[in-house]
């Protein structure tokens, strides 16, 4: 079909533009056919670059001539018995709603059909069986195809979709007076600890509670998962306040009861976040802290959820001591299990403490700790920015329940974890401020801080009882020199360079708060003081009118169904253009039928960032939200990326942000819609260069139950339009609430393909519910006379 489809299209590119012919004056009296002559007019309208539809090879699907022609007759394109009269062309309109598309058209297409038909208009006599023409073979080859498809569509073989399709024109004005450039930092990502995104997600650590501080301080406490192998006659297990980490104090005693153990041993296993994912030979490194009194054996294991099948095993000694030792361990992986757990075990009767276990895979990215195939997906973003850690997780319930960065910097065991009391897990904090500050560099993006300036969901301190010092001190560990206090320590992890931390931001979502005005001054001033090269973000809105303090840039959230996103692409054509700018920091389809993330739910977002990229003098950045979901823990949902121990997949949201990659510095032109559908449609063009290309980039928006049939006419290009190495790029799929899943992870997803008929003057067919990129490769400049 595919070939009958390019096999089509090939006669469409040949049959425009129409070589001068006579013409016929005036099609019979009396023969109505203003529908067939109607279509037949908008191909006219974009002769020189058309497209047929690239998932429906039914709609114009000539394979072959008929072998019976039409009777002996003159053919034109005027003079039809119908009640409306178009007066710019004199046509003439039995359908009164194609009527209204047809005046919609601007005089500057009606133009170039009236120099199409005055210049090269149908003109052909046939008679049945045989043919003779009034001019070339080749122009009696182009007429042909014109009357064939007029014949189909008497016949009704064009579907009742011709009578549903709609028109518009998509006008882009390329020139460089109109442009203007996009900032850099639009479009970006929004890490926040929530779905398990980092404990048990990119970061790579595989034992879940590895230090048992998650049970609390009071002991003895919980140490799930953790759980004992073998019965409580022979093995008991109790948390005590025994460790030698001053700041996460408790440790497991446990006490083997039986001399001579079952085969195999006694002990505890951790089955990680929802298993751990082990692969045939792949590193894995095992750390962990032991004390015993008494010189004593333990087996350390890889092995499948129920401990029947053996991946990996090493023995370790414990030298009898009352101090503290760390062993380490390397542990090759023989056989793969999705859903694996860590074994400690042993033989031998007596008492051993335990603490901060750690297992980490070898390969990670960079090296840095980070799982390499949820990196990658952040990469294919291209993220100018990333905030981080949140979110609601900044701020907690509870202050005492806040993510606190001096506690989640230094040596990972030291590190006292804490839990997150609004998405409801602990977190050992492995991934802690230096770890967002390396992810950040890793990905290439600016890191964004977000701080907790003295409030939690339930509780408010006022700027009398607070002092900046906090994140002062915040900034001289990821920027201070390296004998500054904090900027020494940064030294120590491993990074003697200073991050580049040049955003910070005020609380989360904290402007309604009582005092949150007194509190951001308090830190503004002495943020200002020290850096004054820091771009300091407010949480109140600034986008109806002008902030009441000082802020270089405001946070903006929004959150809704379908039709809220769609109709936000509006939201800043009326904010104020000399005034602070908005970070869109979080938005998301996330109600009424969202589902796991659907086909509309993105549909509605593409429009809504369109908007985002026409307003970009006031919009600085925008990150969609949240980032990642563990599949075990969907606390939020939808997500862009959804993972398990060991695949993932991007949901629609995710795909449709590919699209937007390249246009953070890109150019950004004018475009207008001109059609009486325009409510359910939205677009946007930039220009934008990869290597040594130039692209421009049309991109729109069908949020409709109905295709359309859409001409794009761009002007003030000063390069030609290279038709090789054009694409148009289409997401969509058949319903509306597809989702991606593991067994369908690319049920929607964005399809590419080439566009032979690129060009300044396009027809194109968009499908109902899609999304399409249309990239016109760019060449040699054009020649100036």
């Amino acid at each position: 079909m595919e070939s009958e489809v390019v096999k089509t299209e090939m006669v469409l590119a040949a049959t425009f533009p129409f070589k001068k012919v006579q013409i016929a004056d005036k099609y019979p009296k009396g023969q109505s056919r203003g529908r067939q002559w109607k279509h037949l007019r908008l191909l006219l309208q974009a002769a020189d670059a058309t497209s047929l539809p690239p998932d429906r090879p039914n709609y114009l699907n000539i394979q072959s001539p008929p072998s019976i022609y039409p009777p002996k007759r003159y053919c034109d394109i005027t003079g039809f018995e119908a009640p409306y009269v178009d007066p710019r062309t004199k046509l003439r309109y039995a359908d009164p709603e194609v009527f209204k598309q047809i005046r919609m058209l601007p005089d500057e297409y009606v133009q170039r059909y009236l120099a199409l038909r005055n210049a090269a208009v149908l003109a052909c006599k046939v008679s049945r069986g045989s043919k003779q023409l009034m001019g070339s073979k080749e122009a009696f080859r182009r007429i042909i195809f014109c009357v064939l498809l007029l014949l189909c569509v008497s016949c009704k073989c064009l579907t009742s979709e011709v009578n549903t399709t709609q028109l518009a024109v998509l006008k882009v004005d390329a020139s460089p007076q109109h442009a203007r450039k996009i900032p850099e930092t639009l479009f970006g990502i929004f890490f926040e600890e929530i779905n398990h995104a980092g404990a048990g997600g990119i970061w790579a650590e595989l034992v879940s509670n590895r230090g048992f501080e998650a049970g609390g301080p009071n002991t003895p406490s919980s140490i799930d998962p953790w759980s004992i192998i073998g019965n409580e006659s022979v093995i008991s297990v109790a948390t005590d306040r025994s460790s030698c980490f001053s700041r996460n104090i408790i440790a497991l005693r446990m006490e083997v009861l039986c001399g001579d153990c079952q085969a195999g041993g006694v002990g505890i296993y951790n089955p990680g976040f929802w298993g751990m994912n082990i692969e045939d030979g792949k590193n894995y490194s095992l750390v962990m802290y032991a004390k015993s009194l008494e010189n004593t054996e333990l087996t350390v294991s890889l092995t499948s959820s129920d401990g029947l099948q053996n991946l990996s095993s090493a023995t370790i000694q414990v030298a009898g001591t009352s101090n503290w030792t760390k062993l380490e361990q390397k542990l090759v992986a023989k056989g793969t299990n999705r859903t694996s757990r860590l074994q400690i075990t042993t033989n031998k009767k007596g008492v051993i403490w335990l603490d901060q276990i750690s297992l980490m895979p070898s390969d990670t990215y960079k090296g840095h700790g980070f799982r390499k195939e949820l990196v990658s997906m952040l990469l294919d973003l291209k993220p100018q920015f990333m905030r981080f850690p949140g979110g609601c997780f900044v701020e907690g319930q509870w202050l005492r329940n806040a993510f606190r960065w001096r506690e989640s910097v230094g040596p990972w065991e030291e590190r006292p974890g804490h839990f997150g009391d609004v998405w409801g897990y602990w977190t050992d904090d492995g991934l802690g401020y230096y770890e967002f500050l390396q992810l950040s560099e890793d990905l290439g993006a600016a890191p964004i801080w977000v701080f907790n300036n003295g409030f939690s969901h339930n509780e408010e301190i006022n700027a009398t009882a607070i002092a900046p010092f906090d994140i002062l001190d915040s900034l001289e560990f990821a920027r201070g020199s390296t004998n500054s206090t904090w900027g020494s320590l940064r030294v120590a992890m491993g990074h003697p360079e200073p991050f580049p931390v040049k955003y910070v931001t005020i609380g989360n979502e904290d402007c309604t708060k009582k005092f949150y005005h007194g509190n951001y001054l308090k830190f503004h001033r002495a943020i200002r003081e020290a850096y004054p090269d820091i771009q300091i973000i407010s949480n109140c809105d600034g986008s109806s009118k002008p902030l009441d303090h000082p802020a270089d840039i405001y946070d903006f959230h929004v959150y809704g169904d379908s039709n809220t996103l769609f109709s936000m692409r509006n939201k800043f054509d009326s904010t104020p253009r000399n005034g602070t700018k908005a970070f869109v920091s979080e938005y998301a389809v996330s109600s009424n039928g969202v589902g796991r993330g659907t086909l509309l739910a993105s549909l509605a977002e593409a429009a809504f960032l369109t908007g985002l990229e026409k307003n970009s003098d006031v919009v600085q950045m925008a990150s969609y939200a949240p980032l990642f979901m563990n599949d075990n823990d969907r606390s939020w949902n939808p997500a862009a990326v959804v993972f398990n121990s060991w695949k993932q997949y991007g949901s629609p949201s995710y795909w449709m942000q590919t699209i937007f990659r390249e246009s953070s510095g890109a150019v950004l032109h004018p475009v207008t819609i001109n059609s009486m559908y325009s409510n359910s449609l939205a677009a946007s063009a930039i220009t934008w260069k990869a290597s040594n290309s130039s692209f421009l980039r049309v991109k729109i928006v069908n949020i409709g139950s109905n295709p359309v049939n859409l001409i794009v006419s761009t002007t003030g290009l000063e390069a030609l339009v290279n038709m090789r190495k054009s694409t148009i790029t289409i997401l969509t799929s058949k319903n509306l609430s597809d989702e991606n899943s593991f067994s369908k992870p690319t049920n929607v997803v964005p399809v590419t393909r080439e566009l032979p008929n690129a060009g300044e003057e396009m027809f194109a067919f968009l499908g109902p519910y899609s999304f399409t990129s249309f990239d016109l490769a760019l060449g040699q400049q054009k020649h100036v006379s």
